[in-house]
């Protein structure tokens, strides 16, 4: 069976697909094999600017050529590489041999016994990965959470004077803004995306235990540490995780997962308020000409935008829980389950990006409501409550508190004018009255 959007088992691979495809540049196969091929070139011509006494006449004019070994990669060398895999069954040595391959075809055999020189498995994997992280943060990632970012401003911009009534319990409070709730999550996102770029993206290299034992003990007088350390911050643009054992120890790594995990529940936190608001009749939702809402209700236009991205931010922050505690964990020197876990690194970003541009096309559809927000503040006098007894507090009124809760917490409706009786009420001065009369739900935002 070829593998088709209609076969795979991955919805990120089948239904989705058009909207995850970026995602493979970094975390498919193919990818993953393409980033071990740089580590591998990258590192072996380090190696030639040390130099090594049998390095130090290699044609420097050839680092070209070797480049274009891994930015020329196809999906033809990566099916070669598969096929090598099939014989050596280990994927990383399976990249060794195909790069010597291709140094016979340049003619520089003697050298490629220099690939792969003093490392282990881990020292390529553990640099890809965190490279293809790196990268795919950087140019998918964050250019979809700053669409969901712009459009979030643009409507706490346009409904900044919006006032509504708030809820604390699902029930009626101090009335707010519609724009600065919006801010709210804005801010929170932001702070997350600040935090998260604090974080390193850490690579381990150091050889089979970490410890540059094979480089030592061939050249003793070099230092490797320095070297690891060159070559893992400045040319691949990584933080040198040092001391490790052989496998790096992802704390940084969780820590990554952790905040984009926390971006997603701030995320799934806004796609319950717009599914509640418009649940609410605050928004209605742009209607597209042919589409069906439901297979038997005529009628109706369902947030399924704003649903279907709690679902897929729900399945994204239950894979990256896992990642961020297993990948910590590895028994003594190391253990493999970081091995196949890292295949999966994929699949939370895949359903975070679902979901991501599903809060976008949602937020899209929007349609505001005016009159329902005016009519719920209409509908809830009550809530000026609050200001009229802090005002007679300022004003030394005795029991305050206590004469405002006589009057709301009972079953009738609370009115404008029912409000206005009270105040005549009081053992206030005129100017006080005519100052707490004024006081609407529709302008008792705050600032």
């Amino acid at each position: 069976m070829t593998l088709t959007t209609l076969n795979a088992i991955s919805p990120i691979d089948g239904r989705y697909r058009n909207k995850t495809i970026a995602l493979a540049n970094y975390f498919s196969e193919e990818s993953l094999i393409k980033y071990r091929m740089l580590v591998e070139i990258e590192y072996f011509i380090a190696l030639c600017n040390i130099p090594l006494p049998q390095l130090d006449n290699f044609d420097a004019s050839l680092f070209d050529d070797l480049r274009s070994i891994y930015e020329d990669f196809s999906t033809e060398d990566a099916q070669a590489i598969k096929e090598i895999e099939k014989v050596t069954n280990h994927d990383v040595k399976a990249v060794e041999y195909f790069i010597k391959e291709k140094f016979d075809m340049l003619k520089i055999s003697q050298y490629k016994e220099f690939i792969h020189f003093g490392l282990t498995s881990q020292d390529i994997n553990n640099t890809a990965i965190p490279l293809s992280i790196k990268e795919a943060l950087q140019q998918v990632y964050l250019p979809e959470l700053i669409h969901v970012l712009e459009k979030l401003k643009e409507l706490a911009t346009e409904w900044s004077d919006i006032p509504m009534l708030a809820r604390t319990h699902g029930q009626p409070a101090s009335p707010t803004r519609l724009g600065k709730e919006i801010e709210v999550f804005i801010t929170r996102i932001e702070a997350q995306v600040a935090s998260i770029s604090d974080i390193p993206h850490a690579a381990k290299f150091g050889g089979a235990t970490g410890n540059f034992n094979a480089h030592s003990v061939a050249y003793p007088t070099i230092d490797w540490k320095a070297f690891g350390n060159d070559f893992v911050e400045r040319i691949l643009g990584l933080h040198h995780s040092f001391p490790t054992t052989q496998i790096e120890h992802y704390d940084h790594v969780a820590g990554i997962f952790d905040g984009l995990k926390r971006i997603n529940t701030i995320l799934i936190d806004l796609d319950r308020d717009f599914w509640t608001y418009i649940s609410m009749d605050y928004f209605k939702q742009k209607i597209k000409a042919g589409e069906v809402g439901s297979s038997a209700m005529p009628h109706k236009v369902n947030p399924i935008d704003f649903e279907n991205s709690e679902g897929n931010l729900g399945i994204a922050n239950a894979i990256f829980t896992h990642l961020a505690a297993k990948l910590p964990i590895s028994r003594l020197q190391r253990d493999l389950t970081d091995s196949t876990v890292l295949r999966n690194v994929g699949v939370p970003f895949g359903h975070t990006v679902i979901g991501f541009q599903s809060t976008l096309k949602g937020l899209n559809k929007l349609l505001l409501n005016a009159a329902k927000f005016e009519q719920d503040l209409e509908d809830n006098w009550a809530v000026v409550a609050e200001a009229i007894q802090t005002i007679l507090r300022r004003e030394s009124y005795p029991n305050p508190y206590e004469a405002l809760k006589g009057l709301t917490r009972t079953n009738e409706k609370i009115t404008e004018h029912s409000i206005a009786a009270f105040i005549d009420t009081l053992n206030v001065s005129d100017a006080i009255k005519s100052e707490l009369k004024d006081i609407k739900p529709s302008n008792y935002t705050g600032i």
